[in-house]
């Protein structure tokens, strides 16, 4: 679940100068976008899941060569 005050902050700054209507409530717009981003997010946890595994075939050496270098960064 995201971190709606975080998202809160994103969403006002990337809307500095955009008009949002009266009839939509800030606290709407959050709801409505973290919604909408959560319903993607699974898919996309399965699609990065499957690549990462070598959909079912795990690549060892390769994943963990990914670990030291997220290790070391």
């Amino acid at each position: 679940m995201l971190n709606r005050e975080s998202v809160k902050e994103f969403l006002d700054e990337e809307l500095d100068g955009i008009e949002i209507p009266d009839e939509v409530s800030n606290d709407t717009l959050v709801e409505a976008f973290c919604k909408y981003v959560e319903d993607d997010y699974y898919e996309w946890l399965k699609d990065n899941f499957k690549s990462f595994f070598n959909y079912g075939n795990p690549d060892w050496k390769w994943i963990i060569e990914k670990i030291k270098k997220y290790e070391t960064e």
